[in-house]
């Protein structure tokens, strides 16, 4: 299939499959354990129907929104996605170019093959920068430093990870990082290499690195050495919202990790408006998992979402045609969404509401008897 006959997101994904090696397609596909949670953040999303109005003049709509002060041109943003060049040889590089041309923001991740300074390189745009809590608290300051001197404008700090999920299409595999490329952003300290191993590397890399002592005090020392606002990404309960806020985060990112962590987590849609709820717009929450339409946009701000973030789509359009592939991706997400608001009767993003949808937990709507 060539690129100007792909119809939809989950296209990318079958001409993915047939570009990439098997261990980088399963890679980027897979999910932990039974995989229960990778099928319910889609499937949760065909269990939320409209209530659309009609008659409404929507000759003009307005896609545009504000995230943290900035203004982007749709409320659909890049996930970080580890590890890009592994897809294409541009990898993170086209990311940035494409987000850019679409007027919407970027983030890196920690793990990435380009590094903070590389993709800052590639010209303007507002991106936001992944950061994993390592041991070495130094290597921290340093990564967040880094990107405060590059121009990222938020720390999103994953806090669902403090040992890595159990992905067993990697373990079968052997997952390792092809030998031809790099963690850019730990070449200088020593931490940016992979060794192989029986079953994967990703996992025993992890082990080794990552601080699962990683609490709430750490997310008050971040605030000590960065004015960026932190986002927290893995998110899922009113609870944790609660602490979250308490704790001086300037935004939540409700996530499962891809459904890479912990399965039968709930789908991030379903967890989000919970989340919603206990922020009571205190800060703004976001939507990071299963998103590959445009309805599924429109769902997401309906049940209070500022904006939402997609990853796979862009790692598989990626792999598909480079930068040309992720362009596409945004393109057909931002005109399904402007379709779908069109359709549902609202013209700007304050005019979606928890009306226009319909939930399976919300009560019937049983209109009042007739009269006699």
């Amino acid at each position: 299939m060539k690129i100007d006959e792909v119809t939809n997101v989950t296209e990318f994904e079958e001409i993915a499959k047939e570009k990439l090696p098997k261990m980088v397609y399963d890679y980027y596909a897979s999910g932990a354990e039974d995989q229960w949670t990778l099928k319910e953040n889609r499937n949760a999303f065909s269990r939320i129907l409209f209530r659309p109005r009609i008659l409404v003049d929507v000759s003009k709509i307005d896609l545009t929104t504000n995230v943290l002060g900035f203004k982007i041109a749709m409320p659909i943003m890049i996930a970080p996605t580890a590890m890009q060049k592994m897809a294409h040889p541009e990898g993170e590089y086209a990311t940035a170019r494409a987000a850019s041309s679409a007027g919407t923001i970027m983030t890196l991740s920690s793990i990435a093959t380009s590094s903070i300074e590389e993709v800052a390189s590639t010209g303007p745009g507002i991106r936001f920068f992944q950061l994993y809590v390592f041991k070495d608290r130094n290597v921290v300051a340093q990564l967040v430093r880094r990107a405060e001197r590059a121009g990222f404008k938020a720390i999103a700090v994953t806090v669902d990870t403090p040992i890595l999920g159990r992905r067993e299409a990697d373990i079968k595999n052997r997952f390792t990082l092809p030998p031809h490329l790099r963690l850019k952003n730990f070449e200088e300290v020593e931490l940016g290499k992979m060794d192989k191993t029986n079953d994967s590397s990703l996992a025993s890399y992890f082990a080794g690195q990552i601080d699962r002592s990683l609490s709430w005090k750490d997310v008050k020392w971040l605030q000590t050495i960065t004015s960026l606002p932190i986002l927290l990404k893995g998110v899922i309960t009113a609870e944790d919202t609660r602490i979250a806020i308490q704790a001086g985060a300037s935004g939540i990112i409700v996530s499962n990790h891809g459904a890479r962590q912990l399965d039968y987590a709930p789908a991030t849609i379903t967890a989000l408006e919970e989340v919603v709820k206990a922020a009571q717009g205190r800060v703004p929450v976001f939507l990071d998992g299963g998103v590959r339409r445009g309805t599924d946009v429109f769902k997401a701000l309906a049940l209070g979402a500022s904006a939402v973030f997609i990853g796979r789509p862009v790692v598989f359009s990626l792999a598909a045609a480079g930068e040309a592939g992720v362009r596409k991706v945004l393109e057909m997400l931002r005109d399904e969404f402007e379709l779908t608001m069109a359709l549902n009767g609202c013209r700007s993003l304050r005019e979606i509401t928890r009306d226009h949808i319909v939930t399976e937990w919300d009560r019937p709507r049983i209109a009042p008897a007739p009269r006699l």
